[in-house]
């Protein structure tokens, strides 16, 4: 399905639904999916519904898992790209190096 990002927010859509249904929301396989349907949603041009969809997923891993655990921060990653493809520099620079700071210590 290599570039068939359309299907791929489909199938990551029913997922996701069927996760939560099963799982709930902060479930961290839920979570998984969430993540996956925002990169869906960045590849289609979509930045804005990716940041929202990464803002909530990064809350709730942060709450869920913790500041350190290597799922948060890959959504501070997800979160910068989203806010770098709308423009929004100079706060994606700051979340990459609380990414950077955190994989120091």
């Amino acid at each position: 399905m290599l570039g068939e990002y359309e299907r791929a927010r489909q199938l990551n859509e029913d997922i996701l639904t069927r996760r939560r249904r099963v799982l709930g929301e902060d479930h961290p396989d839920s979570l998984l999916s969430v993540s996956n349907l925002a990169a869906d949603l960045w590849a289609l041009g979509e930045y804005e519904r990716a940041r929202e969809l990464d803002e909530d997923t990064l809350t709730r891993r942060r709450r869920v898992l913790g500041e350190d655990h290597p799922d948060t921060l890959h959504s501070v990653n997800n979160l910068a790209a989203d806010l770098r493809a709308l423009g929004e520099y100079e706060r994606a620079r700051e979340l990459e190096e609380h990414v950077r700071s955190h994989r120091r210590s």
